[in-house]
């Protein structure tokens, strides 16, 4: 077991204050208000370490970096906003899905993935929205800037 340094509890601190999975930017720039100097490697490596001990998992969203969230939650599934890039959680399931498969095949998971506008992006009009680069962080709230770290 690896020992609990002040990166690591503002990582773990990071992701436990919000309720939806990060990107390991969001985890950055979070982590920087509790250790200013905290690097993106040592993010990295955290979140690893992390992830091996079972705290956080991954969440993989088609054609995205890893998100990370909390483990120990109930099963839930994930929407992304199209305009900020924020994932988020969503609780609720269809079933199994087994009825979609062919017959004979045998569903052992699966992953529900929603895509639209969040609340904070919705309020502001549709002309006024800038699509941000990819890889850059869109910080919460109505503050649609992508951020500059």
């Amino acid at each position: 077991m690896e020992r609990h340094t002040r990166q690591r509890a503002a990582i773990r601190g990071a992701i436990a204050s919000v309720n939806r999975p990060l990107s390991v930017a969001e985890v950055l720039v979070a982590a920087q208000q509790q250790v200013p100097g905290i690097s993106l490697a040592t993010v990295y490596r955290n979140l690893r370490i992390l992830a091996d001990e079972g705290e956080l998992v991954q969440v993989k969203l088609p054609g995205e970096s890893p998100r990370y969230e909390l483990s120990g939650r109930e099963h839930h599934h994930h929407f992304q906003c199209r305009y900020c890039q924020r994932a988020f959680e969503v609780y609720g399931c269809p079933g199994t899905l087994a009825h979609l498969v062919p017959p004979g095949f045998l569903v052992e998971d699966h992953e529900v993935i929603l895509y639209g506008q969040c609340s904070g992006c919705i309020q502001v009009p549709l002309e006024s929205r800038p699509r941000p680069q990819a890889g850059s962080i869109i910080p919460p709230g109505n503050n649609l800037q992508p951020s500059r770290s």
